[in-house]
């Protein structure tokens, strides 16, 4: 890095930490229902909301009853957003006359914005009109954040509760996170995008005239089967216009990743300027990194909040410095030709290696999947790094909610573990980690990882998957692993050069982002119920601190060495193996 680069490293760095604290402190005091800044205005709507839905707030649920209705809002949801894709032809709000989704693209679609995925096989201008970008996707990129943030907040109330089966009520998570936390936030950044380029407007899409034509040529096939190439001279170009700050805001605050233009991130309307770039970044990690002080302050132990997110910071910021150093070396073939210095391909020239590497590890750290760079064309190594962050479970910092609920299940496997090599019976914040909540943790876990392997393996026997592959090999390989890794953990970002607008892979990527949604928020559910049930169990000579460095070390290396295990021969025959052809 130069002396910018590392300015403006630190400088976010330091900025993202100093928000930590205010934000997690409100989130803790909202979901306990205290007064903040926000009740004057938004408790009146907030009631309102409960009297016309027919919520009775005062009432609480067990994690049964909690489970039930995340899933079953969850089901409405879908239902709702897939007969919109499938009847966005006669909708309002299309100036284009985009016609509707086939069925298998609209399921893929529907259940990849209901579980936060945001997966597209599909380019947001030429497929989705505006009241689909608006009413369909944006609205989920709210509700399925809040949803993650509401699971979150449970979990956090398993630990701090004791002797209690009563976990919180969902509809009111589900509408605190939305109206105090989501909404203030992305009503703000979408002033603040729009004030630096980013457009926001329901206009038509503009054609405009080159200053210059631009002649190619075009293959095509001759009456007689005969291949041919066809000159083509192009004067003028069709600009799409539309709602993308609104939609920009949300889809980074709420770690969703859908771009309204096929380009995501890397689009000059919806990221024009270093600024925006760093904005839509701190956006990404804002509210994963400051549930971890929630966290805290909720269980009556900010340390322990603390002690996750230095987890989280380093597995990232060793991240970052891998990734980096990759792309700043350059790639070997080029340099063989005489071209020296970064990495460029795929990037951005105004936010260069380091704008666009810290980008790519917020976005796969967490489950948001927005770009700014293609991902495909980072080297062999560099690539590894980003689909390394989402197989290790979308954690540092992850998704928010889902991020830090599952740290909590790694943390758990840690204090089980560390309990069984001294011979004590394991606690974390005076609960005791037993059998059950064991299970529980490692079906956290393993969930995603156990997908992506068995679908990308049965990727690799099937015709019509691996005909979707446009390079062969170790990269094709990774391209798919990639894929199914994005599916499975919520992430949505992918490698280009796979076809994944194809019934193979809109299918199983919908089993995909269910699985690896839904298991894991109900497994973490039940362990809140299992945890608020239990008695508390003062600290003693033999308890594990669990809010001190050598645990926060401890529960590092868990994480690594489960991914290691998990993934370590699906990435030497992907990643590594590429890069030692490269380098051969």
């Amino acid at each position: 890095m130069n002396l910018y680069e590392w300015l403006q490293t630190v400088l976010f760095f330091t900025l993202l930490l100093v928000m930590v604290k205010p934000l997690g402190a409100f989130m803790a005091r909202v979901f306990q229902g205290e007064r903040t800044v926000l009740s004057p205005v938004l408790v009146p709507c907030e009631n309102l909301l409960y009297r016309i839905c027919g919520v009775k707030h005062e009432e609480e649920m067990d994690w049964k009853r909690y489970a039930r209705a995340l899933v079953l809002f969850n089901l409405v949801l879908f239902a709702a957003l897939f007969a919109m894709l499938t009847l966005q032809h006669l909708l309002p709000l299309n100036p284009q006359r985009l016609p509707a989704f086939p069925w298998p693209l609209a399921l893929n679609t529907a259940v990849s914005f209901v579980t936060n995925t945001n997966w597209q096989a599909y380019a947001g201008e030429q497929a989705a009109s505006y009241f689909t970008q608006m009413a369909g996707l944006t609205v989920h990129n709210f509700v399925s954040a809040a949803n993650g943030i509401a699971v979150a907040i449970a979990v956090i109330r398993g630990f701090a509760r004791r002797t209690t089966a009563l976990i919180g009520n969902f509809w009111v998570d589900l509408t605190r996170a939305t109206l105090y936390i989501l909404a203030p936030i992305s009503l703000i950044a979408a002033l603040v995008l729009v004030s630096q380029g980013v457009i926001q407007n329901v206009s038509d899409y503009r054609t405009v005239s080159l200053v210059q034509p631009v002649v190619h040529d075009t293959p095509k096939t001759d009456a007689g089967g005969i291949p041919a190439v066809e000159r083509v001279t192009v004067k003028e170009v069709t600009i799409p216009m539309g709602p993308v700050a609104s939609q920009e805001a949300i889809k980074e605050l709420g770690t969703n990743g859908g771009g309204f233009f096929n380009a995501n991130s890397a689009h000059p309307y919806e990221n024009p300027t270093p600024l925006t770039n760093l904005v839509e970044i701190l956006l990404i990690l804002l509210v994963p990194v400051s549930l971890t002080y929630t966290f805290g302050a909720m269980v009556g132990n900010t340390r322990q909040g603390w002690a996750l997110l230095g987890v989280m910071l380093l597995i990232l910021a060793a991240s970052l410095a891998a990734l980096h150093a990759m792309e700043s070396g350059g790639n070997p073939l080029v340099a063989k030709l005489g071209v020296h210095g970064s990495n460029m391909e795929g990037k951005e020239t105004r936010f260069g290696p380091a704008g666009s590497s810290l980008f790519t590890v917020a976005t796969t750290g967490t489950s948001c999947g927005a770009v700014n760079t293609m991902h495909d064309s980072l080297t062999p190594l560099g690539g590894m790094v980003p689909l390394t962050l989402m197989l290790l479970g979308e954690l540092v910092p992850g998704g928010v909610g889902s991020g830090l609920y599952t740290m909590l299940a790694f943390a758990v496997i840690a204090v089980f573990v560390s309990g069984l090599m001294i011979g004590r019976t394991p606690e974390y914040l005076g609960k005791k980690i037993e059998v059950r909540e064991m299970w529980l943790s490692v079906v956290t876990v393993l969930i995603a990882g156990v997908t992506v392997l068995v679908l990308s393996g049965l990727a690799m026997v099937t015709p019509q998957a691996v005909s979707s592959m446009a390079n062969p090999g170790a990269h094709g390989l990774t391209e798919v692993l990639y894929a199914f890794a994005s599916m499975a953990n919520n992430n949505g970002s992918a490698f280009a050069g796979l076809n994944a607008t194809t019934n193979f892979y809109n299918l199983l990527g919908s089993v995909a982002m269910i699985l690896g949604r839904y298991v894991p928020a109900v497994s973490m559910l039940a362990l809140a119920g299992s945890l608020a049930g239990k008695k508390y169990v003062p600290p003693s000579l033999g308890t594990l601190p669990t809010d001190k460095v050598p645990f926060a070390l401890w529960l590092t290396l868990v994480i690594l060495i489960i991914g290691a295990l998990t993934f370590f021969p699906a990435l030497s025959l992907g990643p590594i193996v590429e890069h030692l052809t490269v380098i051969s």
